[in-house]
């Protein structure tokens, strides 16, 4: 669960609150905070992540594959980064062009001063045979000769624009309804003409996000383009409003809830741009605004989630979602006509995925088959099926371990290439890039040291870049090819002047579960002045997910979302991945599907006491809990479940009442609403039917009354996402506690 973030700022505040609010009966932490001075404050702010990242070399930010497989990349200078050319046909690197004199070039043409440092150049472009440089920067594209530094302005990059394939075209929203733009001529074609108010053309609203732009897929062909009419008609709104002296203004849209009689439906359509535009409404009820990997139907850039066009733009493939997530329908559509045809069709008692981070289905039209990923075995794998009648043809993986991303599919040669984990010995959170056939044979990894691979691949596909790091080495960045060979070492990272600013690392560990039996595994963080003898309050940090685990990403970053940070003012800080998280198997993240209010926070105390018992110094008479969004609502479920562990809880953005949170979310991982009579006793002693529903276990307004530490609740008052309405339920007239509570 998402929610609006202040970088660094909720850092300080939570440390700050963390250390003032212990209660008098254990006044040691008190005293602690009164014994920090301003270079205590000034060490710990040189470990927030603005600071750490100034201090970090070589590491490769961004990629640019170009044609003929060649390679521009950004990387970090600290503090600034250049961009560098690799070619493999010469195995040579070189700077890409002068930053300092490209931005002075920039500031004299745009008569701003552009730092070059701050460079950050996007969708970068090379015409070798001219000598010339394509990019954007600040919403405007530019062309540089690198011969003689002439740089050109071209034309300005309007928002909320959907660029084709070829870049002739580019979609875009005007009064609900779809148009494109020559982006040679700048004539514009509107393509629908009915779109009204909530019942618009590729709307890009899903409640908790919404955005101007629109939520399509274009063919490879450029010529046509699959997306939907957006039915939010008899959606409930949410309303915030700002708080400036005078009248505020209001802000309201459609946001449904879990419950809701009526919640964003989908009409599928697809729209043919030659040699007329014309409109082929697909033949099938509409779809609720559903996905298997978001709780949206719009990815990065507004890319239509869960639609796929074959290769030569004549066929399209979707799945369709079931309102609870439970159901998930494979279809093909006839894009002449309008005809819809069930392929398959998988249920599951708990909510279905289709991948880690991106859809793993792909349908490979011209061999007639369609390959799905499935978690039927209690582990993520791949089965090839028929296109035809749907029928499993032949499992592909096997094991007990995870495949995470279908990266690429070889279908003439009938191999795969996948990420994966669980598979090999050390942390099963490290993604490792595997091959297979087909017919399951020959399964090989192709990035065998033990480490967290991130792979970015060429246009062509014969080569990738793997950069790969743990949470205490830094990263290694090679290319290699589709056998996994390394023909090119790029970059290793240098963060000699993070240890010269008496920079540590975090400290791996594993624990077991509440079950005792199941392993757990996190990070553990130490002052830099860390002293073996002194016993040391401790600091629980959680995102409860399920979408995602606390720990995050197992690849190396320097401050970690600043946990560092606030080590440094005399904490042990403790962060697990527990119980009802991905990334492992199937019964493994199901742990507390239906009970939100859970958390893992069993797990959370479970590791605690194990390290407690591990290292002396951690004093667990003084354990305080912090999160933001999930974690807000987790950190306060925290110190209401546990109020004898958890002294003090410091709880940002928290969706405290999953029912007052947007639809997708509850309805995923909590089940539909539901509400039923329950016998409860009135003051009169007899018995009265009061309704009650299964979302009572995560609501936290109703522990309320086991508060007794102390809690502070942080919202933005302006927070569109998690909207402040579930952060103040816990202030209400039904309970007599006095609760601190603040908005930023």
């Amino acid at each position: 669960m998402k929610a609006l973030r202040i970088p660094g700022v909720s850092a300080f505040i939570a440390s700050a609150v963390l250390l003032g609010c212990i209660p008098e009966a254990n006044n040691e932490l008190t005293d602690q905070a009164a014994n920090l001075g301003i270079e205590d404050y000034q060490r710990a702010e040189g470990f927030l992540s603005a600071n750490t990242a100034e201090l970090v070399k070589n590491d490769i930010l961004a990629q640019y594959w170009q044609e003929g497989d060649l390679l521009i990349y950004r990387r970090s200078t600290a503090p600034g980064t250049e961009f560098i050319v690799a070619s493999l046909a010469d195995q040579s690197k070189q700077t890409l062009f002068d930053g300092v004199q490209l931005a002075a070039i920039i500031s004299q043409i745009t008569k701003q001063e552009v730092d070059s440092n701050d460079l950050i150049l996007g969708n970068l472009e090379i015409d070798a045979d001219n000598d010339l440089l394509y990019f954007d920067f600040q919403n405007r594209s530019y062309q540089y000769s690198l011969s003689n530094n002439d740089l050109q302005q071209l034309a300005e990059i309007p928002p909320n624009e959907f660029l084709s394939p070829d870049g002739s075209k580019a979609a875009f929203i005007e009064e609900h309804n779809l148009w494109i733009r020559n982006t040679s001529t700048n004539e514009l074609t509107q393509l629908t003409f009915d779109g009204i108010e909530n019942y618009g053309y590729a709307t890009n609203n899903a409640g908790w996000l919404r955005s101007d732009g629109p939520v399509l897929l274009w063919s490879p062909d450029s010529n046509k383009i699959a997306t939907f009419r957006h039915d939010g008609r008899q959606v409930g709104e949410m309303y915030l409003y700002t708080t400036q002296v005078g009248h505020p203004e209001l802000d309201a849209w459609k946001y449904p809830l879990p419950g809701d009689d009526h919640i964003f439906m989908i009409e599928r359509i697809v729209i043919h741009l030659d040699p007329e535009p014309r409109i082929v409404q697909l033949n099938m009820q509409p779809d609720p605004h559903r996905s298997t990997t978001s709780d949206h139907i719009a990815g990065r850039g507004g890319i239509f989630l869960d639609v796929e066009w074959s290769h030569d733009s004549n066929n399209l493939a979707f799945v369709s979602s079931s309102r609870d997530h439970k159901i998930a329908q494979l279809r093909v559509a006839d894009i002449e006509n309008g005809e819809v045809r069930d392929v398959f069709t998988e249920s599951v008692e708990t909510y279905f995925e289709s991948g880690f981070s991106d859809k793993n289905w792909r349908v490979l039209h011209d061999d007639n088959e369609f390959i799905w990923f499935s978690e039927q075995d209690n582990w993520a794998h791949l089965y090839l099926h028929n296109l035809e009648t749907g029928e499993l043809k032949q499992r592909i993986t096997t094991g007990n371990w995870s495949v995470l991303d279908v990266e690429k599919v070889d279908a003439l040669n009938r191999k795969l290439y996948f990420t994966a984990a669980n598979r090999e010995p050390g942390d099963p959170y490290f993604h490792y890039l595997y091959r297979i056939n087909f017919d399951g044979s020959e399964l090989e990894l192709l990035t065998p040291e033990p480490a967290h691979h991130m792979i970015t691949w060429s246009d062509s596909g014969n080569y990738f870049t793997d950069i790969y790091s743990t949470p205490t080495q830094p990263a290694n960045a090679v290319l290699r090819n589709t056998n996994g060979d390394v023909l090119m070492e790029l970059e290793e990272t240098d963060i000699s002047a993070l240890f010269a600013l008496g920079w540590v690392e975090p400290i791996p560990f594993s624990v077991k579960a509440r079950d005792q039996q199941t392993d757990l595994f996190g990070l553990m963080y130490r002052p830099s002045n860390f002293e073996a003898a002194a016993r040391y309050p401790v600091l629980n940090y959680l995102y409860p997910g399920p979408q995602s685990g606390s720990v995050g990403s197992r690849s190396f970053r320097a401050s970690r979302n600043d946990k560092q940070a606030i080590a440094e003012l005399g904490f042990i800080v403790v962060e697990v991945d527990a119980l009802g998280t991905p990334g492992r198997s199937k019964s493994f993240h199901d742990a507390y599907y239906g009970n939100m209010g859970d958390n893992g926070l069993p797990d959370q105390v479970a590791a605690i006491r194990q390290l407690g018992e591990r290292y002396p110094y951690m004093d667990l008479d003084r354990v305080g809990i912090w999160g933001h969004s999930g974690g807000g609502f987790a950190s306060t479920a925290g110190i209401l479940r546990y109020p004898d562990f958890y002294k003090v809880a410091v709880s940002g953005a928290g969706n405290h009442d999953n029912r007052n949170y947007e639809d997708d979310w509850g309805e995923k991982w909590q089940g539909l609403l539901e509400t039923y009579p329950e016998a409860n006793p009135t003051s009169s002693g007899s018995s009265a039917a009061t309704l009650s529903t299964n979302y009572d276990n995560q609501a936290n307004q109703l522990l309320a009354g086991e508060l007794q530490g102390k809690l502070m609740l942080a919202h933005g008052m302006l927070d569109t996402n998690v909207h402040p309405f579930p952060g103040t339920l816990l202030v209400g007239e039904t309970h007599s506690l006095k609760l601190e509570k603040i908005s930023i």
